[in-house]
């Protein structure tokens, strides 16, 4: 009998350790960790871009080889329409003549709708351009 008992008290032992390594699964989502999804359009779109200064200075605004620099007025909104199809690669340049940082706050408006806040950036370089991909994504640069 007390061979028995010992050998019960060895096994039980053995396996609690090994139990007692597992830990439950937590299954979960992303949505509180991985950030804001990025932007995007259908590749081949026509994108109306909605730009507004929300600086207390005028910025300027250029679509490099298709525009003049634009002068955007502080409170002002300008719309520009990009893309057809065949411009790959569609960028938009801003700056600030003071040399002073922007930040670009972008949002999907609508389905075929970019809107662009440009504000005081407390740090440098701040953003500069918004340069859409033939892939319809779009990035702050």
């Amino acid at each position: 009998m007390s061979k028995l008992i010992c050998a019960t008290l060895i096994a039980t032992a053995l396996l609690l350790p090994s139990a007692s390594d597992h830990s439950p699964a937590i299954a979960g989502t992303c949505a509180s960790k991985c950030g804001k999804s990025p932007i995007q359009f259908s590749p081949g779109q026509r994108i109306q871009v909605n730009v507004v200064n929300r600086t207390p200075r005028v910025l300027i605004i250029q679509k490099p080889s298709s525009t003049n620099p634009i002068p955007l007025q502080p409170g002002q909104e300008l719309q520009i329409n990009q893309g057809d199809g065949t411009e790959p690669n569609i960028s938009l340049l801003f700056w600030d003549d003071t040399g002073l940082p922007l930040k670009a706050n972008i949002a999907k408006l609508n389905f075929a709708t970019l809107g662009v806040e440009l504000r005081p950036n407390w740090f440098a370089p701040g953003d500069r351009a918004i340069y859409i991909l033939d892939d319809g994504r779009v990035d702050v640069l």
